[in-house]
């Protein structure tokens, strides 16, 4: 259900990393439809563009993309400054991420820096750099970072994306506190199950191991989470009717986080066969991505 004005967003500008594809497209969607106008950045030029047009058909002027390796702080603030010629950016939704399920007993450094870097390292690159604008500047900017329940509980099998998201969770307190007297809010959601298709692929990789933490029968709502209601929720964040919420990490999962289920622990029981079943699936949604992003 669409429940706010078709201009609640207007005059703000908002960067979603990871935002040419899965929930950063979808989301980026939802926030150009309400006003704002949407920057969206990552490494892959041709999926960038095509995203940006498919934006653009329903909302034409309102989106811009940027190919920048949030991974690296000096793109990072390549990307800034050339946002800015087209205006300052009020706005920041931490979405890009990396994920895949293994146990961490065979996890290669690479391996474990392939997703801590991009969840945490570049997620405080950007927050970072457009945070020194906003005080610089006098800019009352907006963070939202888009973060698991595994910030409460831990998770099996995904450690490095725990870690990394369970850093961020601690960024959103401590700068709520530390930058909210230059008027700047950080918030967090912690979305349950949303399927996308190639973190599905990543986290769902057989279809004998399947865990409870991507099954909507753990959910007590019974269902997955439908787009619209994680859209509604970070328009509600970025909104002017909230400016008194800061540091807060909420959970839209359908209460799955209560119940228990919401982790990858149920996967103890995978024998090494289905395990190795497992990586050489990842690595062929893994190949898949590298193609389009080649193509």
């Amino acid at each position: 259900m669409d429940i706010f004005r078709s201009d609640v967003l207007a005059g703000k500008s908002i960067l979603v990393t990871g935002g040419g594809s899965g929930l950063g497209l979808e989301i980026s969607k939802a926030l150009a439809a309400k006003g704002a106008t949407v920057h969206i950045c990552g490494r892959r030029a041709n999926v960038l563009e095509a995203a940006a047009a498919e934006i653009a058909l329903e909302n034409p002027g309102k989106v811009h993309w940027h190919t920048c390796d949030i991974r690296d702080a000096d793109q990072v603030d390549a990307m800034v400054e050339a946002m800015w010629k087209v205006g300052p950016v009020t706005s920041l939704l931490n979405n890009a991420a990396a994920n895949f399920i293994a146990p961490t007993k065979g996890l290669s450094p690479r391996g474990f820096r392939a997703i801590t870097s991009t969840v945490m390292d570049g997620s405080f690159h950007v927050t970072l750099a457009l945070g020194k604008r906003w005080i610089d500047e006098g800019i009352k900017g907006s963070v939202v970072s888009n973060l698991v329940t595994w910030v409460w509980t831990g998770s099996a099998f995904v450690v490095p994306s725990a870690m990394a998201k369970t850093a961020l969770h601690a960024m959103t307190m401590s700068l709520a506190v530390e930058w909210g007297p230059y008027g700047i809010r950080l918030n967090a959601t912690a979305p349950g199950p949303f399927p996308t298709e190639s973190a599905w692929e990543k986290l769902n990789p057989i279809p004998d191991a399947k865990s409870s933490a991507t099954s909507e029968e753990t959910v007590p709502l019974r269902r997955y989470g439908a787009m619209p209601e994680l859209q509604n929720l970070i328009t509600f964040l970025f909104s002017d009717g909230c400016d008194y919420l800061t540091g807060q990490t909420i959970a839209i999962d359908g209460g799955q986080h209560l119940a228990g289920p919401g982790t990858f622990a149920d996967l103890t029981g995978m024998t090494d066969a289905q395990w190795q079943t497992a990586r050489e699936a990842i690595e062929q949604s893994t190949q898949r991505d590298k193609a389009n992003r080649a193509g």
